[in-house]
């Protein structure tokens, strides 16, 4: 009996330990703490920092403490308990912050990246505290360049706070929620332009430029919170519905008069970007298959707006967010990033829109521009593209990331030696840039350098998260690639479980022992990318490790950093390529000694459930896919998919296969729904009941479709949680979910 009890006891604390381990991982513990924001001031020699609930200035060469911004003690009048950030006023070269400053605190988030919350202004030179606005909360303060205002929205109305005479004007009257919105971006600009703030003070102050959408005709979608019992709406288009229709309008400071930039007349269109060019207003603008981004220079007196700049391809969509790493220089020239020759490259264009020479050049894409120094002609960019130990900066490669700077003789100097992930943060002179490092084997590393690329100091190395993951027995991901029937060559990478040794995943062609069950991990979706060189841990370490599983993940077709035409395979037929691709790997993963061929399941979240119900899908429908025509998945799992594009948002869905008006057979091809019957393996299907982004009717339409079928599937939906699942326990529930369906399926023999 008491042998017994040991043995029980024995394995149920195996059984918390490993618990205990996913639980780790989906909470966080392995993830890499980020460094508190390093903000730039204007004389390029310090930055500011928040700390514990005061804000400091450091020199950047030395790393000193050189002035105290705010002081909280001692800060005189009204104050929250505690900051959770500040915005500066501008300075200048020889002032380097200016008078005053904003904290904020009780931030309330509103959708994926926007919040409001209430503000506060500091005078730093009488230290006085003081309300920004009487009625709070409200959304992105912006100074004005001069230090005297502060622009803010409440309740879809922009207003300015005068700051010499503490006293606050409307500049919009007719903001309404759910009709009239101004200077802030709708749902669907927010999530699909990655937008919060759409409005812009003129260099001289004097002009406040912002865009005003209108979506009283966008139909509105509504769910029930039933936890909270009520009933919640939003304004969303669907792909072919009616969008919010944009314009620009200028607000001038002295005559208080607004001002309606008149563009050319174009239906339907997006203006995913306004800047300050000099003088004049640049308004990007996009047409609604998103084929086409022009650029015009209004001028905001006249409200005149001349094309300077046409981007159009008849064949792909135009990347509109190549419009951020696009840089204005003094004289209205300007620094822009396009495809033109088939990879993302920056060139220089003249102030009038004449090209004048393309800067970067080479088979690898540039995936951001830090900044141009005019004074010394220097490009600082990130790339994709080899490091010089490897392939000298000529070819793709995708999986990781490169920072350098290009002089004005051509000349590329590569700040970076390790690979992996590299993101810089440059100081407003460029003097001095903090390198974000991580990799597959290295938690996030901030190091400061100077623009010699001299390393300066360590400022976070996160090394306690990599000896936290060793101690854990935790694999690390390795990379690979193989070729499909077709001959497209794709990336991805594998996590085994110990037992295998360490050959790679093609030296193992000998191994005579144990089959392993496979799960494959994918997002797929059109310029995503998941084969990169980084610090990630999910779920996927702890089944390699604790469960005998081993984790694949691919890049289809379709994905990022590998030039245009490669990004743009699945361009009008979602779900089709990506779907054969994966297919493709399963079949190839199948012909390897230590793969049980019976037991490959495949996951996905979002674009990623999507995609996994395709590849489950795909061999029904083209059953010359494979050599029995039967599915390699013997299982797959999807969370909160897309299961007909006609039910996803305008803007995305748009992007890629034009309106369902235009491309009907394509929206059909992808429909998840109408191919319900061609599904195959067991399907574990998830969704939150207050998803405002894939709405949970995706999955509810698919599995009726599956029902009146007669098929059986699994299905765990969560009530009054979103796209990401995260509100009260459910981010563990939904790992435990998932494990328990996975345990069920890769124990069948």
């Amino acid at each position: 009996m008491k042998k017994t009890i040991a043995i029980l006891i024995g394995v149920l604390s195996w059984l918390t330990v490993q618990a205990d381990l996913l639980t780790d991982i989906t909470d966080g513990k392995f993830k890499s703490a980020t460094l508190s924001e390093m903000t730039p001031l204007a004389d390029g020699e310090r930055y500011a920092q928040l700390v514990d609930n005061s804000i400091f200035a450091y020199s950047y060469k030395a790393g000193a403490l050189t002035d105290t911004l705010f002081d909280y003690a001692h800060a005189k009048g009204v104050k929250p308990q505690k900051i959770e950030g500040f915005v500066l006023s501008p300075g200048t070269s020889e002032a380097a912050v200016g008078r005053y400053l904003l904290v904020y605190a009780n931030s309330q988030k509103i959708f994926r990246r926007s919040f409001c919350a209430d503000y506060y202004i500091y005078d730093r030179q009488r230290r006085e505290m003081r309300v920004l606005s009487d009625t709070m909360p409200v959304l992105q303060p912006v100074f004005s360049p001069d230090g005297k205002y502060v622009a803010f929205v409440r309740e879809n109305n922009l207003y300015i706070h005068k700051l010499d005479f503490k006293t606050e004007v409307p500049v919009t009257r007719d903001g309404r929620i759910g009709s009239i919105v101004n200077g802030i971006p709708n749902w669907l600009y927010e999530e699909e332009f990655e937008t919060t703030c759409m409005y812009a003070f003129s260099p001289d102050s004097k002009q406040l430029a912002f865009v005003r959408l209108d979506e009283t005709k966008v139909p509105s979608f509504q769910w029930i919170d039933y936890l909270d019992a009520g009933v919640k709406s939003l304004k969303y288009s669907c792909a072919g519905e009616p969008n919010p229709e944009a314009s620009v309008v200028v607000y001038d400071t002295y005559y208080k008069t607004l001002k309606t930039m008149q563009l050319p007349e174009q239906a339907e269109s997006y203006i995913p970007r306004i800047k300050w060019a000099g003088e004049s207003l640049a308004i990007f603008r996009l047409n609604r298959d998103q084929n086409k981004l022009e650029m015009f220079l209004a001028n905001p007196k006249s409200t005149v707006a001349n094309r300077i700049y046409l981007e159009e391809s008849k064949q792909y969509y135009v990347d509109y967010a190549a419009i951020d790493e696009w840089q204005f220089l003094a004289d209205n020239s300007f620094v822009c990033v396009n495809e033109t020759d088939g990879w993302r490259h920056a060139y220089l264009y003249g102030p009038t829109g004449q090209k004048i020479k393309q800067l970067t050049k080479g088979q690898y894409d540039v995936t951001k521009v830090y900044g141009y120094n005019e004074k010394t002609q220097t490009l600082y960019y990130q790339a994709g593209g080899g490091s010089p130990a490897t392939s000298g900066h000529a070819v793709c490669e995708p999986q990781n990331r490169y920072i350098y700077a290009l002089d004005k003789k051509g000349k590329v100097l590569c700040f970076s030696e390790e690979e992996g992930m590299h993101d810089a943060t440059f100081s407003p002179t460029f003097a001095y840039f903090t390198d974000a490092f991580q990799s597959v084997t290295t938690p996030t590393r901030y190091t400061l350098y100077d623009s010699k690329g001299k390393v300066l100091r360590v400022l976070k190395d996160n090394q306690e998260i990599a000896t936290r993951a060793q101690e854990a027995g935790l694999p690390v991901k390795e990379f690979f690639s193989f070729v499909t029937p077709r001959g497209d060559t794709l990336n991805g990478w594998w996590l085994r479980p110990a037992e295998l040794g360490k050959q790679g995943i093609t030296e193992l062609r000998n191994y005579g022992g144990r089959k392993y069950p496979i799960l494959m991990f994918h997002y797929s979706g059109p310029a995503s990318q998941q084969v990169l060189n980084r610090w990630k841990i999910s779920w996927e370490e702890y089944l390699a490790a604790k469960e005998g599983i081993i984790c694949v993940c691919i890049d289809p077709r379709g994905t990022y950093a590998r030039g245009r035409a490669f990004r743009n395979e699945t361009y009008m037929h979602l779900g089709v390529r990506e779907a054969e691709d994966q297919v493709a790997a399963a079949e190839w993963l199948q012909t390897l000694p230590f793969v049980d061929a019976e037991r490959i399941g495949i996951w996905g979240w979002s674009y990623g459930g999507y995609a996994t119900i395709r590849a489950m899908q795909i061999c029904g429908i083209e059953p010359s896919l494979t050599k029995d025509g039967k599915s390699p998945f013997a299982f797959g799992m999807a969370v909160a998919p897309v299961t007909d594009w006609r039910r996803y948002d305008s803007a995305y869905t748009e992007r890629f296969m034009r309106r369902p008006q235009v491309n009907e057979d394509g929206y059909e091809d992808a429909s998840a729904i109408k191919h319900a019957t061609a599904l195959q393996g067991n399907l574990l299907i998830v969704h939150g009941l207050s998803d405002d982004n894939v709405h949970p009717g995706n999955t509810l339409l698919f599995t009726d479709a599956l029902t009146q079928a007669g098929m059986l599937y699994e299905m765990q939906v969560y009530p009054d949680d979103n796209h990401f699942l995260r509100k009260r326990n459910n981010q563990r529930h939904v790992y435990q979910r998932l494990l328990k369906f996975l345990k069920e399926q890769t124990n069948k023999k």
